[in-house]
């Protein structure tokens, strides 16, 4: 049953963006812990990311939010297009009006990856539709930037520069 009231509809949603922030911050905490010499302390963040994404996973399917398939591939579609089209570069442009090298560094980044992201759902989209699944062997991650490459490993990454060796494989 999907919650309908719009008070509790209000809060699950703010409850949801909560515990997805939480789950990414406690990720992004776990990763300087292990770096620091605290695998123990990565671990507890880690496990406990995983917590807060059980939370979020709930709330969201309380609100109706889980479709199917391509509906969830539309969805992604519709999010990347507008963090390209509206949102990234409103958010560079008072980045760099106001002087933020880090901010326009990271927007930039951003924006770039989120293009790549647009574009592989709406492949993977036009193929759901045909009952086919992607034929993809390997994706790609620039740990720096966020660029996203299928099957093949750039020798850089031409958004940052970082060499593709250190780029995280999805199998």
């Amino acid at each position: 049953m999907v919650v309908e009231r719009k008070m509790t509809r209000k809060f699950l949603e703010e409850a949801f963006a909560g515990e997805s922030m939480a789950h990414m911050k406690y990720l992004i905490f776990a990763e300087q812990a292990e770096k620091e010499g605290y695998p123990n302390i990565a671990k507890l963040f880690r496990a406990i990311a995983y917590a807060e994404f059980v939370h979020a996973k709930n709330h969201f399917i309380a609100l109706g939010k889980l479709g199917k398939t391509p509906e969830n591939l539309q969805e992604a579609i519709n999010g990347e297009t507008y963090e390209v089209e509206e949102m990234y570069p409103v958010f560079k442009n008072a980045a760099e009006f106001q002087g933020e090298k880090d901010a326009v560094r990271t927007t930039h980044y951003a924006l770039e990856a989120e293009k790549i992201h647009a574009d592989f759902y709406t492949k993977a989209k036009e193929r759901v539709e045909k009952w086919e699944d992607l034929e993809i062997k390997k994706v790609y991650i620039c740990p720096v930037c966020g660029y996203t490459a299928v099957d093949e490993i750039p020798e850089k990454c031409p958004v940052c520069g970082v060499p593709g060796n250190k780029f995280v494989v999805f199998e």
